[in-house]
């Protein structure tokens, strides 16, 4: 039997005693409040377990799958397994701190300021833009602000900010993230992180819209920025460097920090939220980041998975109003129609192409679980009604569904949209066509362009600046859709086709029918629509007489594009390990002196190198 069987087994155990158990067996007779809050914590962690492995067999997001626990266990849809909403809530309200934190430590200021100008003009606008389109949307819809209700506000805002943890991990799943689409996508989350911490300064001052009260609330959140920026500079690199090899004092003294800023954070009077984020981004930048990130992790799930099962709790059902449905509905339409609106524009303004363009808008075309913080924090301050946090949710239940599948095929539906743009007259960066006449003559195409055809551009240049016989520089083509790409090789003289490879007519009219050699340095995991065998089978049909070289992560990929007709199969890893024992060998034997040569020549090359792709 096998162990997911045996585990299924197990959780259908669970389920079953989670239907069939009254609260009240749970809880002993005598234990009063204390015993329900401990039977009703437990409820919800055996809830969540069963429906996240459910939502892990089914691939979708598990804090979805959490909501949808605490809608089976509550009292308003659910089995009312858990009367008592208010017993898990100040428990949860832990886990909602613990997020912000990680969420401020994995927002890195310092790449920021090094991001290009697609990234910061997209990051600074996106939000404004979706905020201005949102009021508009649901102030149609019957939606307003005033009389200490800010319903419209609320709606508009969280449907301007983006998933985090859905869109990382379906990336990294993809292979995309280190991508120019991925790197934009995630430079305007970490922007979107930085409008809702603006979002949770003006949050507690909504009831009295006072001017100088906003004003007076951003001085002490500026001011509380400054102290816990002063803080980390001078005092506590020197604490974490003593404790840095004690795992459990590094835990301990980071969750100390977070509370110490949250707890200076109430007394300006600002949100304990808000003093999470700040807690974060002051430390973000120190070398000991991910350790903490590492060692909070797994406490912050725990009382995540409780905040958001509470969250599911508090849905009404939406039969008793099916209105919620219909707004929660038209607002996801609206979402993921707003994020074109406010991304594309941009990207494709600044030359980025319709390819990076459509796709940095398709990932982010669902709602945040920032969003769901921001409106529970919303319903506390009695500044929206449960019926609005139910709507939130519901977008955030059909967004998340829709979005997994939104960018797992999102190659696909980008080109099918290109390709309507493009016959409505909208034109791409300069295409193969224009340039294809231009590749004739070339004897060696590079198929896609990523870090091992940069390092192997650098070898070709250095040869020509040293005077080697014949320029190989001049004899590349390179065919590839990142815009970066297109601009820097252009500057170094290199001719490049702007194009898909996983399309056959992009290679055709590419024109690199007659060249010599094809060579494809991208590996199967990262390349998108296309693989090297694909690849190989291609070329033979097309330049016949090309020798074709290919790359592959494994031994068995090798010996099967051999095999498929390929004339050279390189394997990094098997290239990289004879460099690697030719140095413990040396290490073994003592030779200090050949080791320190070899090293200080090492660092002398990587300082002297210039890569495209760094």
């Amino acid at each position: 039997m096998s162990v997911r069987l045996i585990f299924s087994k197990i959780c259908y155990f669970l389920f079953f005693i989670l239907v069939s158990c009254p609260v009240s067996v749970m809880a002993s007779d005598n234990g009063g409040d204390h015993s329900t809050v401990v039977s009703s914590v437990g409820i919800a962690i055996l809830a969540a377990t069963v429906t996240a492995y459910i939502g892990h067999v089914f691939k979708q997001p598990l804090l979805l799958m959490y909501i949808a626990a605490g809608i089976l266990i509550g009292p308003k849809i659910g089995l009312g397994l858990v009367e008592k909403m208010s017993d898990i809530e100040t428990i949860s309200h832990f886990g909602l701190i613990l997020l912000l934190f990680l969420i401020g430590l994995e927002i890195d200021i310092k790449k920021l300021k090094e991001s290009g100008k697609s990234l910061i003009f997209s990051g600074l606008f996106q939000f404004p833009i979706t905020l201005a389109l949102g009021l508009g949307f649901f102030l149609l819809l019957g939606y307003a602000s005033g009389n200490g209700k800010y319903d419209l506000l609320y709606l508009a805002a969280c449907c301007g900010l983006s998933s985090t943890a859905i869109v990382v991990k379906l990336l990294y799943g993809k292979f995309e993230l280190d991508t120019l689409a991925g790197r934009i996508t995630l430079g305007i989350l970490v922007f979107q992180d930085i409008w809702a911490i603006i979002l949770l300064g003006i949050q507690p001052n909504l009831s009295n819209p006072d001017i100088v009260q906003i004003l007076l609330s951003f001085g002490k959140g500026f001011l509380l920025v400054f102290l816990s920026m002063m803080i980390s500079k001078y005092i506590l690199p020197r604490i974490f460097k003593t404790i840095a090899k004690v795992p459990e004092l590094v835990l301990v003294s980071s969750l100390g920090w977070c509370f110490l800023v949250c707890g200076m954070a109430s007394w300006f009077n600002l949100s304990l939220e808000m003093g999470a984020l700040i807690a974060g981004v002051a430390i973000s930048t120190f070398p000991y980041n991910l350790d903490v990130i590492a060692k909070v992790v797994n406490i912050r799930d725990f009382f995540v998975t409780l905040f958001f099962v509470s969250l599911g709790m508090q849905i009404p059902n939406p039969f008793d109003n099916t209105g919620i449905l219909m707004v929660a509905g038209l607002a996801s339409v609206f979402l993921v129609i707003s994020r074109f609106l406010s991304i594309f524009p941009i990207l494709y303004s600044l030359k980025n192409g319709l390819r990076v363009s459509l796709l940095t808008s398709i990932n982010l075309s669902q709602i945040s679980e920032f969003s769901l913080v921001i409106a529970s924090l919303g319903v506390a301050a009695g500044h929206i009604s449960i019926d609005t946090m139910s709507a939130i949710i519901f977008v955030f239940v059909i967004t998340s569904i829709v979005s997994t599948y939104m960018i797992k095929y999102n190659n696909s539906i980008q080109k099918s949209i290109s390709a309507v743009m493009k016959k409505i007259g909208v034109k791409d960066i300069e295409g193969v066509e224009e340039e294809a006449a231009e590749s004739e003559g070339k004897e060696i195409a590079i198929l896609g362009f990523h870090r091992m055809a940069s390092s192997f551009l650098h070898e070709i240049i250095e040869s020509v600046n040293n005077d080697e016989s014949g320029s190989l520089k001049d004899k590349l083509v390179v065919v590839d859709f990142n815009p970066e790409v297109h601009e820097s090789l252009q500057s170094l003289g290199v001719r490049v086709v702007y194009g898909d490879i996983s399309h056959i007519d992009t290679l055709h009219h590419a024109g690199i029918h007659d060249v010599k050699i094809v060579i494809s340095t991208i590996p199967d995991t990262i390349l998108v629509g296309t693989d090297n065998l694909k690849i190989i089978r291609q070329m033979k049909d097309l330049c016949p007489h090309a020798k074709v070289i290919v790359t592959a992560e494994s031994i068995e990929r090798a010996l099967k594009m051999y095999a498929e007709g390929a004339d050279y199969v390189f394997i990094p890893r098997i290239l990289a390990a004879k460099n690697l024992k030719e140095m413990v060998s040396l290490i073994i034997n003592n030779k200090e002196k050949d080791i320190s040569k070899i090293v200080s020549g090492e660092i002398d090359m990587l300082q002297a190198r210039y890569e495209i792709i760094k």
